[in-house]
């Protein structure tokens, strides 16, 4: 899939700044900016480096903040913008010249290349660029940096004195190259920042200025930034490399679904190449070993437990790497801590501390990220290696493990909860004061606290263990789950027991599980109730509701400062990755997946909308949805991709000819 825009975006400053390109490295560097070209985030950048790969994937640091082509390229000259799997490429007619620029990142270093070509003149084109650098966390927020210059061969490297920070180089392969004058810092006003109520002024170094010719005789021109002392300068080789890259990640999708790839719509093969993005290494179990993550989301998010779990199925299985998925559960299943999963991993290559299990959730999704990887492979030598995990995972939970997390021996449901945490997915915090506490037993918890433990009772035989003792906790928790239905609404309290014993009749999406995960623990007549107020209150083209749209509590737009963002975060926010769970659920009531997969189209327009080929975290709860938030989040691509993919495969099997 191309994503292309003409002349009229092109030209339109307003347009072109809210679609932004995303380009990365498989590490967890990246590169980001915006179609019309100037820096509207802290973010922005052409080299965003994670220079703790692989221990430290989540801390990245801005080298390269961008480039000041002039005066020829700017958004006048600007008449074409084409994503191209990955790849970002802009045309420009500068008088009868026209004039090609793409971008990528190379896979498995920090290096990012920027290759120009002159399509057609009449005579030679000059390009003057100046080079904008910085050496500060992409959270912004610093002062200027003391960055040493020298000129190299072909070009210049560069030293900051910032710890932790190696030189890197900006080298081109030809072109004069001329060092700027000392202390020549910039001045960016970032638009998006000031927005989101933060500081929004940056200032970059210009490091050196470079003038190149383009003719018909010579036509292109390579500029790279790296880390490394001698990156390839061979620009049309490396492009070459990165298109190989992007095209095994669809054969290897259409190896793995040959019943889908002909009737994928383009918009799947596009979120097939997303899903690439978020894959990252990270240190593993033993000593030297290679390990494997999920980034929540570019370009803030690092690696957090609980969005790795529900995006493990829809960014690796979906997609026909399983062995990325393998890599992954062994690594998390090696910070299991007093049965629990780490809710995020620090920044900065700290040690986890106690404060970093803050989750009820995430550990539960583990189990069911390890049963999916079981279903669509049969690799049971996993499942042996990690049973003993998983054992203490149950034991852990029924004893009573951190913030009050324990198994109520009265109907066998999860409790959780402790004054000033947020322990589920929706954790927002503001000035200490948690906006959905939701302390008691949550929905969705109970739900995935059942399925855990149906998971275990079939993993237990393949190990050598008795399936009993979880067969009877599953059973316990399946009668005791009826105490969430509320005949008053028509669907399930969110919360029960809470604190005093109350019970949270607040409509949100949560209970949606209880329907997408497992036909268990609700009747059919239940089901489809639940999912008409969910359907009628929550549902929205990009995703459901938080909140449903009657509450009092309910926000419908997601803007401001912080404190304002935050408290909108999960009162009626819109979420795209309940897409997901909505559609599967839907289509298990309705006994038919054409409808549900109907309501997955939108997302295909929506690529071409905020985060170019990708699906952002978040959607004002009203009409039009505005994208919000992270420009790319994992958990709205790897979901919406596991409920086409399973979706699809009903279809096929649907209408597969009777065997004779």
């Amino acid at each position: 899939m191309a994503i292309r825009f003409g002349s009229d975006l092109c030209a339109d400053p307003v347009a072109a700044g809210q679609r932004e390109w995303l380009i990365s490295n498989g590490l967890g560097s990246y590169g980001s900016g915006t179609v019309a070209g100037p820096r509207t985030r802290s973010y922005h950048g052409l080299l965003v480096a994670a220079l703790g790969a692989p221990a430290d994937p989540c801390t990245r640091t801005l080298l390269v903040a961008g480039l000041e082509e002039g005066p020829a390229l700017n958004q006048r000259s600007m008449v074409a913008f084409t994503l191209e799997g990955s790849v970002p490429c802009w045309r420009y007619a500068i008088g009868d010249a026209l004039l090609e620029k793409r971008l990528w990142m190379q896979p498995g270093a920090h290096t990012t290349t920027v290759h120009y070509r002159l399509l057609q003149a009449s005579r030679p084109l000059e390009l003057q660029i100046a080079v904008l650098v910085h050496a500060r966390s992409h959270h912004g927020y610093s002062q200027e940096p003391t960055i040493d210059l020298r000129a190299v061969p072909r070009g210049v490297q560069l030293r900051p004195d910032v710890a932790g920070v190696p030189p890197f180089v900006v080298l081109s392969d030809r072109g004069r190259t001329e060092l700027a004058a000392p202390g020549d810092w910039g001045e960016v006003a970032l638009s998006a920042e000031r927005e989101r109520g933060l500081p929004s002024h940056d200032r970059p170094l210009r490091a050196c200025r470079i003038t190149v010719a383009l003719s018909s005789e010579a036509p292109t021109f390579t500029l790279v930034a790296s880390t490394e002392a001698a990156p390839p300068l061979d620009g049309e080789r490396s492009l070459q490399e990165r298109c190989r890259h992007d095209d095994a990640l669809l054969q290897q999708w259409q190896a793995a679904q040959p019943h889908l790839a002909d009737r994928a719509p383009a918009w799947v093969r596009q979120l097939v190449q997303a899903a690439d993005q978020f894959v990252v290494a990270r240190t593993g179990a033993g000593e030297g070993e290679a390990g494997q993550t999920l980034l929540a989301g570019y370009p803030w998010f690092g690696d957090w437990g609980r969005d790795t779990m529900i995006s493990l199925s829809g960014l690796t299985l979906a997609t026909g790497r399983p062995a990325i998925a393998a890599r992954i559960l062994r690594t998390y299943a090696a910070h299991l801590s007093a049965g629990m999963l780490p809710n995020r991993f620090p920044e900065g290559g700290e040690p986890l501390g106690e404060h970093d299990y803050n989750t009820v959730d995430a550990t539960l999704w583990y189990v069911e990220a390890l049963r999916r990887y079981h279903e669509a492979t049969g690799d049971t030598a996993l499942i042996r290696e990690l049973f003993p995990h998983l054992r203490q995972i149950v034991e852990a939970h029924c004893r009573g493990t951190r913030h009050g997390i324990r198994r109520d021996p009265v109907d066998g449901l999860l409790s959780a909860g402790a004054e000033g945490l947020q322990l589920t997915w929706m954790d927002a915090k503001v000035n200490g004061e948690v906006i959905t506490p939701r302390r008691g037993k949550p929905v969705e918890v109970n739900v995935l606290w059942y399925c855990a433990l149906r998971c275990l009772a079939r993993f237990a035989p393949l190990c050598g263990e008795a399936a009993e003792p979880y067969a009877a906790l599953a059973e316990q928790a399946r009668v005791g789950f009826q105490r969430f239905w509320n005949p008053q609404t028509g669907c399930c309290f969110d919360v029960l027991d809470g604190p005093g014993g109350n019970h949270e009749a607040a409509v949100r999406p949560n209970q949606l599980l209880a329907v997408a995960l497992t036909d268990q623990l609700l009747s059919a007549q239940q089901a489809r109730q639940l999912l008409e107020i969910c359907g009628q209150r929550l549902l929205t083209p990009m995703g459901l509701r938080s909140l449903d749209l009657r509450d009092p509590r309910y926000v419908g737009h997601y803007g401001g400062g912080p404190v304002a963002r935050d408290q909108a975060y999960h009162q009626g926010t819109v979420w795209g990755w309940w897409l997901g769970p909505w559609a599967l659920a839907q289509a298990r009531v309705q006994g038919s997946p054409q409808p549900a997969l109907q309501w997955l189209e939108a997302i295909g327009d929506h690529l071409a909308a905020a985060g170019l080929g990708s699906v952002s975290e978040i959607f004002d709860g009203d009409p039009p949805h505005a994208p919000r938030g992270c420009i790319a989040q994992a958990w709205s691509v790897a979901e919406v991709l596991r409920a086409w993919t399973e979706l699809s495969m009903m279809q096929v099997q649907a209408q597969a000819p009777e065997p004779r």
